[in-house]
């Protein structure tokens, strides 16, 4: 067999192969074989390693271990599983009903759960949410106090009662806060002239000192309270158009404690109609550490403004996801683009477009809380080193997503319920520790989803080990798992040499067969005077023997198949499967195939070798040699299936089907297109006349199939045609009488030249005389005019 019939199948199985990470991974250990991938399984049987194989050849996939011979009982490969450990029921309350605790109202489940993670085998969990009926709220109120929003505060003085009624339709358990902000209080952003510290507004507008942020009010469910707090501020003023909201806002996320959040529902109100500084801009006030993202309210007053710069849009994204508030922005129409810009890098925020005076306010913080709570989103806590996670959202109306999408749904209405499978894989296990928490809640929520990872990293027969002198070569080494583990700095299947004697070259020598000069045949390398073999990319191939010298791969092949798919390969050698002989395996000693229908083998013409006949005499052929498609009648045998199949007639016409299906018919165009005969195969030329006197023509020939090739018109005699009969007789007639017209002619042109010569002659001949006759008078007589003048 030539490479290129080999090559195809040798990239298929090379392809199919590729990149089996058991095999590659050269795992000297059942712990670290299992940390390879889940389809990784350890043998423990200790007469599984032929001669030559490494220890790490015991690490391979679970198909190939059994195929090798190791049984199920004796193959290591635990498997992760999970544990519910919290499961409370989703809370199912109306409105008005029972009053809970905050901390009794569940809308996620389970709570939660542990995990046992084996490297590569993910696990899912199934997560439900349910949107809970009458769910406590906390809403505090942040208020840009600049002099551009003096008409703002006017409207804002009465929301405390108006929000408390509109709120009340939704939960029975609404709080509100209030705070307000201005500017950092140093140069370039306010005037730090005495008096203008005291009013920074111009002519007799009486305005309260600049401050960086203000805590008014305390979440409270008061309302009026709200109102009165509210109606006693006063407006301030600063210098440029931004103003230091960032500022106010950290402080409300890091806060708790001031503000009184409650671990429910959050909502911050951003109201202003001016754009904002972020991380750097202290500069220009000479301002250069960076936030801290720590609460410095000193008599609800934010006292080091002057001392940080403004916090950065991530550094809020962290506190405000941290601290789960839902930040709702309140602008003025000419700042939406710059808001909603922003609120696609907070997440859980809503832009509500501000009018004028702020009184749409009320519908506006309806409108984003509406929106905002139509969501869910999950987050994860930071991931261990080597986990990954995947989520897919089962949302309502049968939707299904996955990636990013699958985080989260939209359109949840109050009591419906929403469904989120997760895919946890670890890649490994963690450098530090066998276990770690992760936690997985939804944006906006303060409930969570705990879960603790423990990590598969040893197999359970490692605990089994045990220290043997007569098994791991006086005691260096631990027998665990069928193999011996060495000790830090010893090698060797049986942890028999030192790590600094292993390629010296008394040793060597017992790796080189019959004093060679290759170690291991070049197919393994030396350890300790022993030959541990390579191994090959597929499982199911592997070099073998004392000095690494048999494969079971390099047999010859047939049909592009290892030993003709009929035996097994034992060191370069086919051995056949019975009633199979050959090198390849590719000839079968059963007769039945050659069996004629006389029962006689190859009908007594020939030789049945391989299962197949081989004819001895030339004139038959066949695969049990009984066509003779030479012999004497052929053509008279098939006349008349070829007549009745090619044109319908003869005397089969009516059994056609049933008589003559025995070979194919290929119509050919005249003669010249029949095939003509060659070595390959005998080829019969017919010609048959039918009933009607028509000749046909065909070919009869076998090659491994009867094919009958015929010529698809009939040659028929033709009969007399009259007008071409009497055309002929008629143009005969007449070309006779041209012909005889033309010599009559001829003839009589003849004759009237010799009667004009004849003539000619005699003229010739004739003498006249030329002389005047003497009493000739001329008959013309002249008579002159007298009179003319000749005018």
């Amino acid at each position: 067999m030539n490479s290129g019939e080999l090559f195809p199948e040798f990239l298929l199985l090379l392809l199919s192969t590729e990149g089996n990470e058991c095999i590659k991974a050269n795992a000297e250990s059942c712990g670290d074989c299992i940390q390879v991938g889940a389809k990784c399984g350890w043998c423990t049987d200790t007469k599984f390693l032929k001669q030559g194989e490494p220890t790490s050849a015991r690490c391979d996939d679970m198909e190939s271990l059994r195929k090798r011979g190791c049984v199920a009982a004796k193959i290591e490969n635990p498997r992760g599983s999970q544990k519910t450990l919290r499961n409370k029921p989703v809370t199912n309350r109306k409105k008005g009903g029972e009053k809970l605790k905050p901390e009794d109202i569940t809308q996620i489940q389970p709570q939660k759960l542990s995990l046992s993670l084996r490297s590569g085998e993910p696990q899912t969990i199934d997560l439900k949410f349910k949107r809970a009926e009458d769910y406590p709220i906390d809403l505090y109120y942040l208020m840009d106090l600049s002099y551009s929003m003096k008409d703002d505060l006017e409207n804002v003085k009465n929301l405390g009662t108006s929000l408390m009624l509109e709120m009340s339709k939704i939960t029975s358990d609404f709080r509100i806060g209030f705070g307000s902000f201005v500017e950092k209080t140093v140069m370039p952003y306010i005037s730090t002239t005495p008096a203008k510290l005291l009013n920074p507004c111009t002519g007799d507008q009486n305005c309260t000192s600049p401050f960086s942020y203000k805590n008014v009010l305390k979440l409270t469910s008061n309302g009026q309270r709200f109102n009165t707090l509210v109606g006693q501020q006063q407006i301030s003023g600063n210098l440029d158009s931004p103003e230091g909201g960032f500022d106010a806002i950290m402080q409300v996320a890091v806060c708790g404690e001031h503000i009184g959040w409650r671990n429910v529902t959050r909502l911050l109100v951003f109201s202003t109609d001016a754009g904002f500084h972020f991380a750097g801009d202290g500069k220009l006030g000479g301002i250069v550490l960076p936030n801290d993202g720590k609460c410095h309210l000193e008599n609800d007053m934010y006292t080091m403004s002057h001392h940080y710069d403004y916090p950065s849009i991530a550094h809020l994204v962290q506190k405000l996801s941290d601290n789960n508030i839902q930040t709702i922005f309140a602008v003025t129409e000419e700042f939406q683009p710059v808001y909603k810009e922003l609120k696609n890098l907070i997440p859980k925020s809503a832009v509500g477009t501000l009018s004028a005076n702020s009184s749409n306010v009320i519908n506006l913080i309806i409108d984003a809380y509406n929106s905002l709570s139509s969501e869910v989103i999950l987050e994860n806590s930071k991931l261990p080193e080597g986990v990954t996670i995947t989520y897919q959202s089962h949302c309502k109306n049968g939707v299904v997503s996955v990636g990013e999408d699958g985080r989260k749904c939209s359109n949840i209405s109050i009591g419906d319920e929403v469904y989120f499978s997760i895919n946890i894989t670890a890649l490994g296990c963690p450098k530090q520790g066998k276990t770690e928490t992760l936690k997985i809640r939804p944006l906006g929520f303060t409930e969570e989803v705990e879960i603790r990872l423990s990590f598969i990293c040893d197999c359970e027969c490692q605990k089994e080990g045990i220290v043997r002198k007569d098994l791991c070569h006086n005691g260096n080494g631990t027998f665990e798992c069928g193999a011996c583990r060495c000790n830090k700095g010893r090698i060797g299947r049986e942890c028999e040499c030192r790590k600094d004697e292993v390629s010296s070259e008394d040793l060597d020598r017992n790796c080189r067969k019959d004093n060679g000069t290759d170690l291991c045949s070049n197919n393994g390398e030396c350890v300790c005077g022993k030959c541990e073999c390579k191994k090959r990319d597929n499982p199911e191939e592997y070099y073998s023997g004392k000095y690494c010298e048999c494969d079971n791969f390099n047999c010859d092949r047939s049909n592009n198949k290892l030993c003709g798919g009929h035996g097994r390969c034992e060191c370069r050698v086919c051995i056949c499967d019975a009633n199979y002989t050959g090198s390849a395996c590719d000839c079968s000693l059963d007769t039945s195939t050659c069996l004629a229908s006389n029962n006689q083998i190859c009908n007594g013409r020939g030789l049945c070798e391989c299962g197949t006949c081989r004819c001895t005499d030339p004139k038959f052929q066949g695969p049990t040699c009984e066509i003779c498609p030479t012999c004497p009648g052929v053509c008279t045998e098939h006349k008349a299936c070829v007549q009745c199949r090619a044109f319908g007639t003869g005397e089969k016409k009516d059994t056609c089907e049933q008589d003559c299906n025995y070979f194919t018919l290929v119509k050919v165009k005249d003669r010249d297109k029949l095939p003509q005969p060659v070595q390959a195969f005998p080829l019969m030329h017919c010609k048959e006349r039918d009933a009607n006197d028509c000749w046909f023509y065909y070919t009869y020939a076998v090659n491994n199939y009867t094919e009958v090739h015929v010529v698809e018109t009939l040659e028929c005699p033709a009969g007399p045609d009259i007008i071409p009969i009497v055309a002929g007789v008629v143009a005969g007639i007449v070309l006779i009488g041209l012909a005889l017209l033309l010599i009559w002619k001829l003839l009589m042109i003849i004759h009237d030249r010799r009667e004009f010569a004849k003539f000619e002659k005699e003229k010739m001949n004739a003498k006249w005389d030329t002389g005047e006759n003497p009493i000739y008078k001329s008959a013309v007589t002249t008579v002159v005019n007298p009179k003319y003048e000749g005018k």
